[in-house]
């Protein structure tokens, strides 16, 4: 493989004394982060009762905050690209606390909706900032286990932060349930300052430079594998309440525990998939992909029972796996504009999110029944597989041409 691109700010020769205390600072960062976008999803009844809406109008503030993660990480990162590490994802945080606050005032529907569209704009810059950094505080062969740590907080929040979240919602109202999250954000941001070198922004680094990640083959390519590969995922679990209901005849009762066997399958592909990517990155995308395919064309058949369904459930939570792989992927091809790039990872994911579920619920709007998802999301996983060759044949093609694909701007 080429040789890659350096950090945006320089790897030590090994793990810095406060390694330990800065990945977990930048993790308790994530599990805000993750606590305040899942919570909602749970709470959706209690939203729509008190502001005097349907339920399926309430499911519009999840769509508000992915439209604000989508259009905020680009746009957040080229501005703040030379702004001081440490000082951008304090800022970061603290928009995403004011927004949580915020939101828990909100006094009805479309208020509540610009807030969570404003409360989702930190979140793809603070994932993208927070994996450079811990990346460079690495030691030397574990950057895709670091940005691994950080992303354990996203996925961790679905077994703690999110249950603890909607307990409140539940017995104090849903306006609870985000205070609670802007206090954890408030948490973090002490936490950052006290456990964060001061990491000056890149020498040089400027809003012109980072736009030109936009120039990158490779940085489009990664990025599609990204919103097409990762949207099965998607496409299953959007749906996998009245499925696991319908087809595999699970009791209402039921559905918390097999849904915290989704985040058990969550954070454990998270930590497999880290390792994995710091021994063999692009065999480890590819590989992924696979699996992928593999686990959500088993949903299709698993989903009968109720035994195989829960198994298959805590399966698809492990295609998470392929998240920290792609976060570097996307740093090495990246050159000189990493920030926007790290940032946008998080873009392609919720296109993936938007993706999976929309073709989901079309497959089930057909007719197709509710284990159609699973048909659907393994065709995207493949769907995602074929942008990763092409990516492998491009690299490869430019390489015998005696320039690196990887950081050349059309590469």
């Amino acid at each position: 493989m080429p040789a890659t691109s350096t950090p945006a700010v320089s790897a030590p020769p090994s793990a810095s004394p406060g390694f330990v205390q800065a990945v977990i600072a930048l993790g308790v960062g994530g599990f805000a982060i993750g606590t305040g976008e899942f919570v909602i999803m749970g709470l959706l009844p209690e939203v729509a009762t008190d502001i005097g809406i349907t339920i399926p109008q309430a499911g519009h503030v999840i769509s508000a905050y992915a439209l604000g993660v989508v259009l905020g990480a680009p746009i957040l990162a080229v501005l703040a690209a030379n702004w001081p590490r440490r000082a951008l994802l304090i800022a970061l945080m603290a928009v995403f606390a004011l927004g949580n606050f915020a939101s828990a005032l909100a006094p009805g529907y479309l208020s509540l909706n610009l807030l969570r569209f404003a409360s989702g704009l930190p979140h793809g810059t603070y994932f993208g900032v927070a994996a450079l950094v811990a990346a460079s505080l690495a030691p030397p062969g574990r950057r895709a286990s670091a940005v691994g740590l950080v992303m354990l907080g996203l996925t961790g929040a679905t077994l703690v932060g999110v249950p603890i979240a909607a307990w409140l919602g539940q017995h104090l109202g849903w306006r609870s349930a985000f205070v609670f999250v802007g206090l954890i954000a408030v948490l973090a941001m002490v936490m950052l300052r006290r456990a964060l070198p001061p990491l000056p922004a890149e020498t040089g680094a400027s809003p012109w430079r980072e736009l030109g990640a936009l120039r990158r083959k490779q940085v489009w390519l990664t990025l599609g594998i990204a919103a097409i590969g990762f949207g099965g995922m998607f496409a299953v679990f959007s749906y996998v309440k009245p499925t696991l209901i319908e087809v595999a005849g699970l009791p209402l009762a039921g559905v918390p525990l097999v849904l915290a066997m989704f985040g058990v399958g969550m954070v454990g592909g998270n930590l497999v998939g880290a390792r994995l990517a710091d021994k063999a990155l692009m065999p480890t995308i590819g590989a992924l992909l696979v699996w992928a395919a593999l686990v959500l064309c088993s949903f299709s058949f698993a989903a009968h029972h109720v035994v195989t369904a829960a198994i298959c459930v805590m399966l698809v939570g492990s295609i998470v796996a392929i998240g920290p792989a792609l976060q570097i992927r996307l740093m090495d091809v990246a050159g000189d504009a990493q920030t926007l790039a790290a940032a946008l990872n998080h873009s392609a994911f919720n296109m993936a999110n938007a993706l999976g579920a929309w073709l989901g619920g079309a497959a089930i709007s057909a007719g197709l029944g509710w284990t159609s998802t699973g048909w659907v999301g393994a065709l995207l996983a493949l769907a995602g597989l074929g942008v990763f060759a092409w990516s492998l044949s491009s690299e490869r093609r430019a390489a015998s041409s005696g320039e690196p694909a990887v950081g050349r701007a059309g590469a």
